[in-house]
């Protein structure tokens, strides 16, 4: 499994159906607006006898804001349309004040926020904001030179003219430097979502071959100590067997004796084995710790190591005791030992735990239940390992928070040519 994590990205997600049609509507309303703008300027007599007429005015209104519609499909040549015709609707007077600006704004936004090559981005932007500043200086230039006087006056150290040209230009610097700027903020953010979402893709995978990589292990562990059970029950074979033929010509009936007790035995080891094969689908592995086979009788000293470790648990009895196979008893005990140390982890300081062992007349069932919180993430390894034990053995395990708080681990597995304990 891969640990390194996957290289920045170096383009953005490609725009989403919904934000194609946001697309559209705002270049029909921004559409809706101009018009109403400029016929409102029109009306008020903003540029007076210079005005032109309002079909000129409708031109201009659908020239500055359709092709908003295609912003984000085709950042680059939007702009280009939008400032040609924003700058030829403030030459030539058309009397819109705002509607024009907002869609240039937007315009520029766009290319910061949406062109992948940013080489290109920059110089598209570049060439319309120094366009912008030279049709300025240009349009200043005029209104400075015109012989009518009817401009702001040039007279003094600091003239109505000089702070108008000032306000133009400081406003403008504004105007597209905030543009620029809120462009680029929008892609790089919009590049750490994407790198967020694909590493999170990523995480997601990893996590799910370490819960099948989980899996795999807990049955190999599974499988190792069925490898003693088995070896159990076939000892015991071995030994009633031999005893069997000892005493077949002076004492047949102790021999008969004997060889029902083999009959027993391997009967229960073929049915534990056929319930491996139905459970675990991964090669054996190797000889298992001497020490790997564990019984019922032991729960007590997991309830004393709980306590020893700071869970005060009790252990209860319920019934009139009978031995299970081999293999129950083993994946029993794990599933007690599992749901203590999961009770230990995560209940916090100031919980309790309670183990309780039922028999019954066709099963025999485990009741492990613990106070204090519990865990809101998805559920963990441990119980994945513990459904796989009950099933393991033909029973079921049943987990989750209790009503009255706390957590409850509960399982049960049927009875199987059980003899008195």
């Amino acid at each position: 499994m891969s640990t390194t994590p996957p290289a920045a990205p170096t383009r953005r997600h490609p725009p989403t159906a919904a934000e194609l049609r946001t697309d559209v509507w705002l270049a029909v309303g921004l559409l809706v607006g101009a018009v109403i703008s400029s016929w409102l300027g029109q009306v008020a007599g903003f540029f007076g006898d210079e005005t032109p007429g309002l079909g000129w005015a409708l031109v201009y209104s659908a020239g500055v804001t359709m092709p908003l519609a295609l912003r984000r499909r085709h950042p680059e040549i939007v702009l280009i349309i939008v400032a040609i015709a924003f700058f030829a609707g403030a030459t030539f007077h058309i009397p819109d004040l705002y509607v024009g600006q907002v869609s240039l704004f937007v315009a520029m936004y766009t290319v910061g926020a949406w062109v992948d090559d940013r080489r290109r981005a920059t110089v598209v932007r570049v060439v319309v904001v120094v366009a912008m500043f030279v049709w300025l200086l240009v349009t200043m230039f005029q209104t400075a030179t015109d012989p009518s006087g009817d401009g702001p006056s040039t007279a003094g150290a600091f003239s109505p003219m000089a702070a108008y040209m000032v306000i133009q230009f400081v406003i403008n610097v504004f105007y597209f430097g905030g543009a620029y700027y809120l462009g680029d903020r929008a892609y790089a953010t919009a590049l750490a979502w994407t790198a967020l979402e694909e590493r999170t893709a990523e995480l997601e995978r990893e996590r799910e071959l370490t819960a099948a990589q989980a899996v795999a292990l807990d049955r190999v562990r599974i499988a190792r100590e069925l490898h003693d059970v088995v070896a159990h029950h076939v000892s015991a074979m071995g030994v009633q067997a031999g005893a069997a033929r000892m005493v077949l010509e002076r004492d047949p009936a102790a021999a008969r004796t004997a060889l029902g007790g083999v009959e027993a035995s391997a009967r229960s080891a073929l049915e534990e084995l056929r319930q491996l094969l139905e459970t675990l689908r991964t090669p054996d592995a190797a000889a298992a710790p001497a020490d790997s086979t564990v019984r019922l009788s032991a729960l007590a000293d997991i309830v004393a190591h709980a306590n020893d470790n700071g869970l005060p648990t009790t252990f209860t009895v319920i019934g009139e005791p009978v031995e299970p196979s081999e293999l129950a008893q083993v994946n029993l005990y794990r599933i007690a030992q599992e749901a203590l140390t999961n009770a230990r982890r995560h209940a916090g300081p100031g919980a309790i735990a309670d183990v309780r062992l039922r028999y019954d007349a066709d099963a025999v069932e485990l009741e492990i239940t613990n106070t204090g919180r519990v865990r809101a993430d998805r559920p963990g390894l441990g119980l994945v390992g513990m459904r796989e034990r009950a099933a393991a053995s033909g029973g079921t395990l049943e987990a989750g928070p209790r009503p009255r708080g706390g957590f409850i681990v509960r399982a049960r597995i049927p009875l199987r040519a059980a003899v008195p304990a």
